[in-house]
C-alpha cells in the first residue's frame, strides 16, 4: 500500500514526527558510561506514554523476526545494526550504539535512528561509518522532491556509501509510512537514478542508509530479532521520516 496524505493530515504526521525526534534526543541525552539496554527501553516507554502515543514495535510481529518484538526502541551496538533487541548489557566506553525508535501519535507514524558513540573514546573507524551514513541520509533527503523517483533517492543514498568505501547490503532499506510504520515504496539504499515510484505531494518516506565496515553480509542473534554483521564489525545507521511536498522534502524527525 501506498498512502497519500491530505493537506489537513499533515499536521498529525508532523506531530508523531516531532515526538519521535524528542523521544530520540532525550534518551541520547541520558545515556552514560555504564547504561543498561534496558533502561533505555523503560525510559523510551515512559516518554511515548507520557505523549499519549504508542510504540510501533511492541506488538510487531514481521516475517523475519521470531514473534512480537515485545520492548520500544531498538538497542543495536557495535556489530548490531537493525532491529536491536534491548536486553541486560551496560554500556561501556567506546560502544557504538543504535536507537531506532517508531511510534504512532494522532493516527500517524514516525521512524528515526541514531547511532553515535558513548562515553569519551572515538575509535576512528566508528566515526567514518557514522559520518558516511548521516551523510548518505542528507543526500537522499536532498534528491527527494515532486516528480523524482524512488531510484534517485537510492542512487544518491549509494553513491555516498560506496564512494565511502562501504559494500551495500539491499535486503533492508527505507520505507514508506502513514498510518502504519512500513508501507511501499520500499527505497533501497542503492538503485538507478530515473527508475521507481514518481514521489507526490503527500507522500511519507523513512530514509535509512546503513553500513557495516568490511562486509553486506548479516547473521541473525539468538533472539531472533537483532540482526548483526556477518563477520563482527562495526556498523552505524542513521534515519529520518520526510514528507514529500510541493517545495521538496520536509524532514519530520529533527
Amino acid at each position: 500500500m501506498i498512502e497519500i496524505l491530505t493537506p489537513a493530515e499533515l499536521p498529525r504526521a508532523r506531530s508523531a514526527g516531532a515526538l519521535v525526534g524528542h523521544v530520540l534526543r532525550t534518551l541520547r541525552s541520558r545515556v552514560s558510561v555504564g547504561t543498561n539496554l534496558l533502561e533505555i527501553d523503560r525510559w523510551a516507554r515512559e516518554l511515548i506514554a507520557e505523549a499519549g502515543a504508542r510504540s510501533c514495535y511492541v506488538d510487531y510481529a514481521p516475517s523475519f523476526g521470531r514473534g512480537p518484538f515485545g520492548h520500544h526502541v531498538c538497542t543495536a551496538v557495535n556489530d548490531a545494526v537493525l532491529h536491536g533487541m534491548p536486553h541486560d548489557h551496560d554500556l561501556v566506553d567506546g560502544d557504538l550504539l543504535t536507537l531506532d525508535l517508531a511510534v504512532v501519535k494522532d493516527g500517524f507514524a514516525a521512524d528515526s535512528a541514531v547511532s553515535f558513540l558513548v562515553g569519551e573514546t572515538r575509535p576512528r573507524e566508528s566515526v567514518a561509518l557514522i559520518d558516511a551514513t548521516e551523510r548518505a541520509l542528507a543526500a537522499g533527503i536532498a534528491a527527494a522532491r515532486p516528480g523524482a523517483r524512488v531510484g534517485d533517492l537510492s542512487h544518491a543514498i549509494g553513491t555516498v556509501l560506496s564512494d565511502a568505501g562501504y559494500a551495500i547490503n539491499l535486503e533492508f532499506g527505507g520505507h514508506g509510512i502513514g498510518s502504519t510504520m512500513h508501507q511501499d515504496p520500499h527505497v533501497a539504499n542503492a538503485g538507478r537514478p530515473g527508475r521507481g515510484y514518481r514521489l507526490r505531494p503527500g507522500l511519507l518516506l523513512a530514509l535509512e542508509p546503513w553500513v557495516m565496515a568490511d562486509t553486506d553480509r548479516l547473521v541473525t542473534d539468538a533472539d531472533g530479532w537483532t540482526l548483526r554483521s556477518a563477520t563482527g564489525c562495526r556498523t552505524a545507521h542513521s534515519e529520518h521520516t520526510i514528507a514529500i511536498t510541493e517545495d521538496g522534502a520536509e524532514v519530520l524527525t529533527l
